[in-house]
């Protein structure tokens, strides 16, 4: 289901609040959130919302953001997340994306992704992404709100072929499945900001939705068992 929580400019605490209520009444299993801002001064209407998703094993799929911000800077902040800023995760249902572009190697990080050793969980293809606009037009579009519909689709596929899998689980299989390198990589679109790609999010992956199902599979027929990572 489509829900309009947004509007043309930095969305209302209530209005996301209640979409993810809404949405989770109605029957959704896993929710794509490509929007967020630095500013929140009624976080907790979403955290409380966060926590009834999970309450009801609803998956929440969130863009990390287009600023090129490392988000394990308290200067920083991006909402919702998770942790509320403080250390460890108060719900494990959601899943923080970083945009990834098509070269592999040193610009393989999108340059307005934001990024995050503890605060953001994977990354996922967001740039040049061939997408629908208004008006029957397509068009190439870049931004974590592209990664991150990526990762829900990916997250669809587990739960619908593996529809016991709680929320929790089918994150930590998106999350371990994913395919890691030590590459090094410019972050922000600065080459002075490189690092190596396994310190910029929590996992250190790239999501990988053949590993992904595979990885399922075997969880489902108890063949492995999943790694709780709390921030």
């Amino acid at each position: 289901m489509s829900v309009r929580a947004v509007p043309n400019g930095d969305e209302y605490d209530k209005d996301i609040a209640n979409a993810i209520r809404y949405a989770v009444d109605n029957g959704a299993k896993i929710i794509n959130c490509s929007f967020g801002k630095a500013f929140s001064p009624n976080a907790q209407w979403v955290y409380d919302a966060i926590q009834y998703a999970a309450s009801r094993d609803v998956l929440i799929v969130h863009a990390a953001g287009n600023d090129g911000n490392d988000l394990d800077n308290a200067e920083n902040p991006n909402y919702p997340n998770d942790h509320k800023y403080g250390g460890v995760e108060f719900a494990d249902n959601v899943i923080t994306v970083g945009a990834l572009t098509s070269s592999y190697g040193s610009e393989m990080v999108a340059s307005f992704s934001n990024y995050g050793k503890q605060n953001v969980d994977v990354f996922a293809p967001g740039d040049g992404i061939y997408s629908t606009l208004p008006n029957n037009e397509y068009d190439f579009q870049g931004g974590t709100s592209m990664a991150a519909p990526a990762v829900a689709g990916v997250a669809a596929l587990i739960r619908s072929y593996y529809p016991q899998l709680s929320a929790s689980q089918v994150k930590q299989v998106i999350i371990q499945s994913g395919l890691s390198t030590k590459a090094s990589v410019i972050v922000s679109g600065e080459p002075e900001n490189a690092t190596t790609f396994d310190k910029i999010s929590k996992s250190g992956k790239m999501v990988n939705a053949y590993n992904a199902l595979l990885f399922a599979d075997n969880i489902s027929k108890g063949k492995m068992t999943l790694t709780k990572n709390t921030k």
